[in-house]
């Protein structure tokens, strides 16, 4: 009889301990605004937009993608890369406001979700066309939010 009340009495504590929310966790952001920039997104832009295209010279138009499963799969993260940049620009201290910063960063994270769709599709057009809408919200960005080197990023 004791024993079932103690086994009532944990089964019961158990289950208010799972009704209660987990504390969000604490994020620690290290890099400023300039620095993921730097590091993080535009060597994945520049690997994203670099893997295909074409070439008009005197001997015709050459045309390059990737050629290998390796050479795409890093194209896909690349993708992954510019389009997770947009939460890390979204983290406090970096994010500058709650409006227009947060609707820029989130128009990038839906423009990097199809640049890595296209990538896993391995379709060139795709990741030339995504490649554009990608470089589209950097400069809806850039014309609003002007950055100097070492400085922090400041509205227009």
């Amino acid at each position: 009889m004791i024993r079932l009340r103690w086994c009532g009495i944990g089964v019961a504590l158990a289950a208010l301990a799972c009704d209660r929310a987990p504390s969000p966790p604490t994020f620690v952001p290290v890099a400023t605004v300039q620095q993921v920039m730097a590091s993080i997104l535009e060597p994945a832009a520049d690997t994203y937009w670099d893997a295909v295209g074409s070439v008009d010279d005197s001997s015709g138009t050459h045309s390059h993608s990737p050629g290998t499963p390796e050479a795409w799969d890093a194209v896909r993260n690349a993708a992954y890369t510019m389009t997770e940049s947009g939460n890390l620009l979204m983290m406090a201290p970096r994010a500058r406001d709650q409006g227009e910063w947060m609707a820029l960063s989130r128009a990038m994270i839906a423009a990097g979700q199809h640049a890595i769709k296209a990538a896993e599709a391995r379709d060139t057009v795709a990741v030339f066309n995504a490649g554009a809408a990608v470089y589209e919200s950097c400069t809806n960005c850039h014309a609003r939010y002007v950055t100097a080197p070492g400085a922090a990023a400041a509205p227009r």
